[in-house]
């Protein structure tokens, strides 16, 4: 896309990447609150198991719909709805009086938090000028880690204050702050102008290239009807076809390894990891702390090389390094000693993982799938991502119960093989129009 970054482009990424924020502190906010939940409901260990993984439950569900639902309503309507489901969960959970009721809104913020890691980067990647995508869908990876780091800091403050058992309600509640304000921001924000192409509003999408900067709308409109009417001439809606194998298989495997790495069970569980190693709970919320703000930074420096370097290399650079730092979190647990590197390591391993992953895994989604089925292959790769999600986060208790080194120990042979297989499997994607990125995977008409 030929255009220049001005307000109303800047603006439009910046609502779209707002639901990462979303995600990311939905995502992180549990980890402050497994103990006061416990003790407040009685909760065995199988069910502040379920209590955790419930919301990853709606969030592949909502991974799964999303795709058909951005088809139909557009991205800023279908944010819409997931903003509302945002709200709605942060005041439920808040409320919550029993445990039951927890869970059901639990579930509804995960529909949202899987909603939102399709829509969000679809929407972006398709208003982003090509040049600057893969840092513009990276604003929404920001987002999430921003989130993540905030969720870390409410619960830090929050469990300072003298509300006892009463803490959980804060830590969830203060989320429909930023869920009210992501609503009504999106009242401002257009439809992308590829999806009004792809429904024959064509003077809409015009005028939305235009608001964006487009520089040449007419030639840059004339370039998505030729691309997205010739998909749909050759009646390939279907994203299940043997001519979409390619992209489908690296969708799956950048899903399943960016689960593998143990990192959304490590956040989820950060609390109990430092627990484990003899760290009380006020010492465990300020060190998760750290932990954000290494994921943050780490961030900031990925997307500024994400479209330098590109996203094969990053996700190499990112796997040598979480190798080394899972394998010496795994011999902490395994021998009992060396417990002061155990928030180092696990700095270290979150920053190499924000490097490389989790500021790649959703432009690389959003990349390698042509427009016709874009939100289907989001859909897939979310939802793909979300299912790894749930398993590994429901096997981590189980697999630390007999001993706190095996999990580290699996994590450091899949991050292993991920780099093996990037090696191998996965071409680069930086710099490519979303037009010419099926011809380079071999799916062109």
């Amino acid at each position: 896309m030929d255009s220049k970054l001005n307000f109303y482009l800047l603006r439009s990424i910046f609502v779209g990447a707002l639901g990462g924020l979303l995600f990311g502190f939905d995502t992180a906010v549990i980890a402050g609150t497994t103990h006061s939940i416990t003790v407040v409901f009685r909760l065995s260990p199988a069910q502040l198991g379920l209590t955790v993984s419930i919301a990853l439950w709606g969030t592949v569900l909502g991974s799964m719909f999303s795709g058909i639902l951005g088809e139909r309503l557009g991205g800023r309507d279908s944010l819409r709805i997931l903003a509302t489901c945002y709200l709605i969960s942060a005041l439920g959970c808040a409320v919550a009086w029993n445990w039951p009721v927890l869970l059901l809104f639990r579930f509804v913020g995960g529909l949202g938090i899987g909603g939102s890691s399709v829509i969000g980067p679809v929407y972006i990647a398709e208003v982003a000028p090509a040049d600057w995508r893969g840092r513009l869908v990276g604003c929404f990876q920001i987002n999430i880690v921003v989130g993540i780091l905030l969720a870390y800091l409410s619960n830090y403050l929050i469990g300072l204050q003298a509300t006892g058992l009463n803490n959980w309600r804060w830590d969830f509640g203060v989320a429909a702050l930023p869920s009210l304000l992501f609503l009504i921001m999106l009242a401002g924000t257009p439809h992308s102008a590829r999806w009004l192409c792809a429904k024959n509003r064509n003077s809409e999408a015009r005028q939305v290239l235009a608001t964006l900067g487009s520089v040449s709308p007419e030639s840059e409109l004339a370039e998505m009807a030729s691309s997205v009417h010739s998909n749909h001439s050759a009646n390939a809606d279907g994203l299940f076809q043997s001519r979409y194998r390619k992209p489908i298989v690296l969708a799956v495997l950048i899903a399943m390894f960016n689960q593998l790495a143990g990192i959304n069970a490590l956040l989820y569980y950060l609390n109990d990891i430092f627990a484990m190693a003899g760290f009380d709970r006020l010492s465990g919320n300020l060190q998760a702390v750290a932990v954000g703000a290494s994921n943050l930074v780490a961030t900031f420096i990925a997307l500024s090389l994400i479209d330098r370097l590109g996203r094969k290399k990053l996700l190499l650079i990112g796997s040598a390094g979480m190798v080394i730092c899972l394998a010496g979190v795994a011999s902490i647990f395994y021998t009992h000693q060396h417990q002061g590197w155990l928030l180092f390591l696990i700095v270290a391993d979150v920053g190499f993982f924000a490097l490389s992953q989790g500021a790649v895994i959703w432009v690389y989604l959003s990349e390698i799938f042509p427009n016709r089925v874009r939100a289907k292959g989001q859909s897939l790769g979310s939802s793909v991502h979300w299912v790894m999600n749930a398993l590994v986060s429901a096997a981590f208790p189980l697999l630390a119960a007999r001993s706190a080194a095996y999990p580290f120990m699996f994590f450091t042979c899949m991050v292993a093989l991920q780099f093996i297989v990037v090696l191998l499997v996965f071409p680069e994607t930086k710099g490519i129009s979303l037009e010419l990125m099926q011809t380079r995977l071999g799916i062109a008409d």
